[in-house]
């Protein structure tokens, strides 16, 4: 029985892991991208930690077993040869001025932890302890410490999987790719062998679809994430959740990630702005007074694809048979993307079949 030929046109981490779990089940994958500015993958902060969230529902669930998903994934990348992509179980701290939030927070995550693989222990910290865990933390927060938050550096991460998916054969083109009307994907006017089609373009998601007349209706939405440098060993330091949308995320040699505006509407602007820089700066040192002699490393910018409602968009496309879409992750690609591109893979693998 010969492979499935499958293209995806992205190669962000809803491509990139999409097209590692379908190269994992045999598929002839070909990975095309055009490499554009402002890809949410290179960008993104990296946070795994759903517990805290106020979301529910639907979303809740999927956020859920994105974070639970991680250790499964690691044990197939390192089967392909893959073994590093910045992914470290090292702690969440939720912090807040009113110990009632906490306590409020609390209740929400131990009852989610419970059911979860990945959550671990769940403990209430008072602000002396809050410090000790992120010695920048200002005085006067009660925390709330869940040990099984994690990160993950997205670049690493889209690496690890584009690599393991060329372990299992995938090939990559460095190129623009376009639809035609008749639902195939051209390169320089070339039209590339496909049993089936995966868009996962991120926010560039409609325009790919145009020419078939489809909209997922996903825009971009610009996220500005300052990295800093601190002269410490941050390896175990938590990540920092203010019950806001702003945070801070401990990386390996002394840098913190502070993030992130969500600046809807902005278009396809990928520039770092002087309104956006400040705003996630004031955020970061009202939260930790202490970065403030941190070095600036860089400031990072991504179109996050957000979608119009609050669930990602993936699966077959109405009426366009072999065509997939994958995106809409918002702000928690990082989380989800691995899981639901396995997902995906399974059910395009047994359509094709």
């Amino acid at each position: 029985m010969e492979k499935p030929r499958v293209v995806i046109v992205g190669d962000g981490v809803a491509g990139a892991a999409t097209a590692f779990a379908l190269a994992r089940r045999g598929a002839a994958v070909t990975i095309v991208d055009a490499g554009l500015v402002g890809r949410a993958t290179d960008a993104g902060a990296g946070i795994v930690q759903p517990w805290s969230t106020s979301s529910d529902g639907e979303f809740y669930e999927l956020y859920s077993a994105g974070a639970d998903f991680y250790p499964e994934l690691i044990e197939r990348l390192a089967e392909a040869g893959v073994h590093e992509i910045g992914y470290r179980r090292s702690g969440a701290l939720v912090v807040n001025r009113d110990a009632s939030v906490i306590d409020e927070v609390e209740q929400r995550v131990r009852r989610r932890a419970a059911t979860s693989r990945t959550a671990g222990e769940v403990r209430t910290v008072d602000p002396g302890a809050a410090r000790e865990l992120f010695p920048p933390l200002a005085d006067g927060y009660h925390g709330l410490h869940i040990a099984g938050g994690a990160r993950v550096d997205g670049r690493a991460l889209r690496a690890g999987l584009l690599d393991a998916a060329a372990a299992h054969g995938a090939t990559r083109v460095e190129a623009a790719a376009e639809l035609t009307g008749g639902g195939a994907v051209t390169v320089d006017g070339a039209a590339l062998p496909a049993d089936a089609i995966v868009v996962a373009a991120g926010a560039w998601t409609d325009r790919v679809l145009r020419p078939l007349g489809v909209r997922v209706r996903v825009e971009p939405q610009r996220g500005q994430l300052v990295h800093l440098r601190v002269d410490a060993d941050t390896r175990s330091w938590p990540s920092v959740h203010p019950v806001a949308p702003h945070y801070l995320v401990a990386f390996d040699a002394g840098r913190i990630v502070a993030g992130a505006t969500r600046e809807t509407g902005s278009g396809f602007d990928a520039r770092v702005t002087a309104a956006g820089e400040r705003q996630v700066l004031d955020d970061a040192l009202a939260l930790a007074p202490g970065l403030a002699g941190a070095s600036v490393i860089e400031t990072r910018v991504g179109l996050r694809p957000l979608p119009e409602g609050d669930l990602p968009t993936v699966g077959p496309v109405d009426g366009r048979p072999g065509i997939y879409v994958n995106t809409g992750f918002g702000a928690g690609g990082l989380t989800m993307g691995p899981l639901v591109g396995d997902l995906l893979a399974e059910r395009v693998i047994a359509e094709c079949g």
